[in-house]
């Protein structure tokens, strides 16, 4: 990957009501497993980490119980945490301010839910112009239809422009590479 081009890590929608659904989230744990990862990675290469959380009235209220993130997905001190109401994280927020400030190009794209929120925000990110990496394992649903939707969403944002990328190909560059000795 090319060092000009500052990689963020966008963690969407991590939040426990997703967890607390009469249909659990498909692979869950291993999701989780490899938003982790990924997260130490970023912040090893000191790439941007930024935390998404929708809220709405019904089941993710603002403050509450269900909108809180996952205990297994929590931001450090200095770290970008977004809040919205659409499903696309860039649509009335703060997000592309913060990626240019930042002068970050690509996105590395994760979370809940693939025909929700990751599809609108993969969908955002293209349409403004960065370059997306839709991380294949490290997206899920709690639909009954996950496996598929999952399939269907990875195809059809490759096709769309995003790159395709398992968690254990995903390389963040440092943020201030080292100078030639």
């Amino acid at each position: 990957m090319e060092n000009n081009r500052l990689m963020a890590l966008l963690v969407i929608d991590v939040q426990q009501g997703l967890f607390e659904k009469s249909t659990k989230i498909y692979q869950a744990d291993q999701m989780l497993k490899n938003i982790n990862a990924l997260i130490t990675a970023a912040r090893v290469a000191g790439s941007p980490v930024i935390f998404i959380q929708h809220s709405n009235d019904s089941s993710l209220a603002y403050g509450s119980h269900e909108w809180q993130l996952h205990p297994a997905i929590q931001p450090q001190a200095g770290e970008t945490l977004i809040h919205k109401r659409a499903g696309n994280a860039f649509e009335n927020t703060d997000l592309h301010p913060v990626l240019q400030s930042l002068g970050v190009q690509t996105v590395v794209v994760t979370g809940l839910v693939t025909h929700g929120c990751v599809r609108a925000t993969a969908i955002g990110a293209l349409e403004l112009g960065y370059r997306v990496i839709l991380v294949t394992d490290a997206h899920s649903s709690f639909s009954k239809d996950a496996p598929k939707l999952i399939e269907k969403w990875n195809h059809d944002l490759g096709e769309m422009g995003a790159e395709l990328l398992p968690t254990a190909a995903v390389h963040f560059q440092a943020l201030h590479p080292a100078e030639p000795a």
